[in-house]
C-alpha cells in the first residue's frame, strides 16, 4: 500500500520542527547559561556543576555591578562603559548608511566617467578587512590627533563596501518610470531622494543598521588600538580586562552580569526591528 502524501508531509514537519527547536536549543543555552551563572556566588559558579536554576545573589550582582562595584577597569562605571559602547555602534551603523547610500545613489542615479570603475574599487575593498588596515589606519588617526576620542573610533569603521551594493542593487530596482516622472515633476537629485527614494529605501536601512549595530556593537581590535583611557573603553574591552589569568582572582559573577548586560542591547535592536529587518533582506534581494 503506498504511503500517504499527508503522512509524508507530517513527518517532514515534524523532523523540520525538531531541528529547530534543537538548533533554538543550541543558541539559546549558552546565553541562559550565562544569565544563570550571572545570579550565583563567584563560589558557586567555580565550583561544578553549576545549577540551571537562578539563585539567590542576582539583585546584588546587578546591583554591584551597575553601582559602580567593578574594580579591574579602573572605576569605570558599566553604564560609562554600555554607553561608550551604544554612542560607538550608532555612530558606525549611521556613519556607514549616510555613506553607502550616498555613493550608491551617485553610482546609479548619475552618468560620470569611470562610474564603473568607482564601484569596482569600493566593492575590492572587500577583501581589505580591517586588520589589513591597522598600521596606516593607526597612523593617520596619531597624525590627526583622534587618538582617545569617539570620532578616532567611530571614522575609520563606517565605510562599507557590503552596504554600498545591497544599496546599489536596491536602487537598480527602482522603475524608471519613478525617475522620469520626478523630472517630469522639476524635482531635482535632492528632492528626489528625499521624497522618493528615501521612503521606499527605509525597510533597507533597517535592516543594514541591525547588521551594522551589532557589527560596532562587538568591535574590539580597533577599540583596543585607539584607546589608552578607561573611560573611552568599550563592554567588550572591559570584560576581557575583568579575566584574570587565576579563576580565583576574577569575579566572574560580576563577569557574568556584565555579559548579560552587553548581550541585552543588540537584542532588544534585533527583536523591535524584526519585522523591518527581514523585509528589507527580502526586498534587497529582489
Amino acid at each position: 500500500m503506498a504511503e500517504s502524501p499527508f503522512a509524508s508531509r507530517g513527518a517532514s514537519r515534524i523532523w523540520a520542527h525538531f531541528w529547530m527547536v534543537l538548533g533554538v536549543i543550541l543558541v539559546v543555552f549558552p546565553v541562559y547559561y550565562v544569565f544563570i551563572a550571572s545570579t550565583h556566588s563567584t563560589q558557586t559558579i567555580l565550583r561544578p556543576p553549576l545549577p540551571l536554576l537562578p539563585g539567590p545573589e542576582g539583585l546584588a550582582n546587578y546591583g554591584d555591578a551597575l553601582s559602580g562595584g567593578i574594580g579591574q577597569i579602573g572605576g569605570v562605571s558599566l553604564w560609562r562603559l554600555l554607553g561608550n559602547t551604544t554612542l560607538i555602534a550608532v555612530g558606525i551603523a549611521v556613519g556607514k548608511i549616510v555613506i553607502s547610500m550616498a555613493s550608491a545613489y551617485a553610482i546609479v542615479f548619475f552618468r560620470f566617467p569611470l562610474r564603473m570603475v568607482c564601484f569596482w574599487l569600493i566593492f575590492i575593498t572587500l577583501m581589505l578587512p580591517v586588520e589589513v588596515r591597522i598600521q596606516p589606519t593607526y597612523k593617520v588617526m596619531v597624525d590627526l590627533g583622534l587618538i582617545d576620542t569617539y570620532p578616532g573610533l567611530i571614522l575609520p569603521l563606517i565605510a562599507s563596501a557590503t552596504a554600498t551594493l545591497l544599496f546599489r542593487q536596491f536602487f537598480m530596482t527602482i522603475p524608471d518610470e519613478l525617475l522620469e516622472a520626478a523630472r517630469v515633476d522639476g524635482a531635482g537629485p535632492w528632492r528626489f531622494f528625499r521624497d522618493i527614494l528615501w521612503p521606499l529605501s527605509l525597510t533597507n536601512v533597517a535592516a543594514i543598521f541591525v547588521i551594522q549595530f551589532i557589527y560596532g556593537w562587538t568591535q574590539y581590535l580597533w577599540p583596543l588600538l585607539v584607546t589608552n583611557s578607561n573611560e573611552m573603553n568599550t563592554i567588550v574591552i572591559a570584560l576581557k580586562k575583568m579575566i584574570s589569568f587565576a579563576d580565583a582572582e576574577t569575579p566572574w559573577n560580576l563577569v557574568m552580569v556584565t555579559s548579560v548586560l552587553a548581550i541585552l542591547p543588540p537584542i532588544l535592536v534585533v527583536v523591535l526591528m524584526q519585522r523591518w529587518f527581514v523585509k528589507g533582506l527580502v526586498e534587497t534581494e529582489k
